[in-house]
């Protein structure tokens, strides 16, 4: 059986991996044509992002799975999909015409995937020691 934070976060990491997938190849076939060069990079920038922090999502629902009373690796799971919103989503928006106020969103985002990672760290390092 698979606690159901680790369930939430494999879900999502999925979901974040699937997306990724779609607008990577949406952006290479229908929006690189037609954007402005500086527009289609701040967008592979978008899901470059999405890609590699859905995989780190990913790994921490794989960690839950060992330890879902880990407190870290929750809030860690949290602010990474918080991130993501914020970050990734910024840059989506601002790609299909959002108002530049959204430009302003984006370092938040980056803060938020910044943190996670951070309480990833204290999450390790409070994880009980294996004799191997």
């Amino acid at each position: 059986m698979i606690p159901a934070v680790s369930r939430y976060s494999l879900m999502w990491a999925g979901f974040l991996l699937a997306t990724a997938t779609a607008l990577g190849a949406f952006g290479t076939h229908a929006l690189k044509p037609v954007l402005p060069a500086a527009r289609f990079e701040s967008f592979e920038i978008g899901v470059t992002y999405q890609f590699f922090h859905a995989l780190g999502l990913l790994g921490i629902g794989l960690l839950q799975r060992l330890y879902p009373d880990s407190h870290q690796l929750r809030w860690s799971g949290r602010l990474i999909l918080v991130g993501l919103l914020l970050f990734s989503g910024s840059i989506y928006a601002l790609t299909f015409g959002a108002p530049r106020f959204f430009g302003m969103v984006a370092p938040f985002g980056g803060v938020s995937l910044m943190a996670a990672w951070v309480i990833f760290v204290f999450a390790i390092i409070k994880l009980p020691k294996h004799s191997d």
